[in-house]
């Protein structure tokens, strides 16, 4: 079940290929035998919620907005606080890394807030793909992220030995508990780079938190993808991670 070499490597342009194609949803292009159309996956629920009698049509759009606000920003929340601890570099890195055994910040709640943040940006923005489309982006990206979180565990029990199996006993692999497992370790966050790395996922839940009030699934996936180019630049300027053994990016 767990991730191979490739997929660690090249996680990135894996997200960034099954985003595209979760948007684009090529085979929409040959719709018109199924009478499919592209619409938004925002369009369809909101249009099903109002004939099933639960909310009005604007009250149903708003409230999935909403929600799409609400699981943006905390993916954005958990990919800033968990890169503050882990690093920038580190998260970019094409290798594995395991300088420390992280037990601070949110790695006291759950053992791997950046996939976690990954997972509920994914579910947020899979409202302005079209139904198809965000059904496909959704389980492939939450299938990835668990196969990429179930890789670095042997390779970090093999590094911290005992210590990191304590650690996997008490705090989860996913769902974060409300008060933290472990102590602290006393490391300090590096904010300003953990936004600068993130900067792709604060920049979505802004967008959608400015521009979703329009209503309009058009511009907000042009805007998701100015967003993207931006993030793309800045983190070409932040440092790398140091160093580590090449023999270790994954089984």
């Amino acid at each position: 079940m767990q991730a191979s070499r490739f997929e660690y490597r090249f996680r990135f342009a894996l997200h960034a290929l099954i985003y595209l194609l979760g948007f684009l949803s090529p085979w929409l292009l040959f719709g018109n035998v199924l009478n499919m159309e592209p619409r938004s996956t925002w369009l369809v629920l909101s249009s099903a919620i109002t004939r099933l009698g639960w909310l009005t049509f604007p009250g149903a759009v708003l409230a999935l907005i909403g929600l799409a606000l609400v699981l943006t920003g905390a993916a954005a929340l958990l990919r800033v606080w968990g890169a503050a601890y882990v690093g920038s570099g580190v998260v970019r890195s094409a290798s594995m890394h395991g300088e420390a055994l992280l037990a601070d910040g949110p790695y006291r709640h759950t053992r791997n807030p950046l996939y976690l943040g990954t997972m509920l940006h994914t579910i947020g923005i899979s409202l302005l793909m079209p139904p198809s489309g965000a059904i496909l982006a959704v389980v492939l990206l939450i299938v990835l992220n668990i196969r990429l979180a179930l890789a670095e565990e042997p390779f970090l029990r093999e590094r911290f030995g005992e210590a990191y199996v304590q650690y996997c006993s008490k705090v989860p692999r996913f769902l974060p508990t409300p008060s933290p497992q472990v102590p602290s370790a006393g490391q300090r966050p590096h904010w300003g780079q953990a936004v600068l790395g993130e900067l792709y996922f604060v920049g979505a839940f802004l967008t959608l938190a400015i521009f979703g009030w329009d209503f309009n699934a058009s511009p907000l996936r042009r805007d998701l993808l100015i967003c993207l180019g931006l993030a793309i630049v800045v983190r070409a300027f932040l440092p790398p991670a140091p160093a580590t053994d090449e023999a270790a990016i994954a089984p």
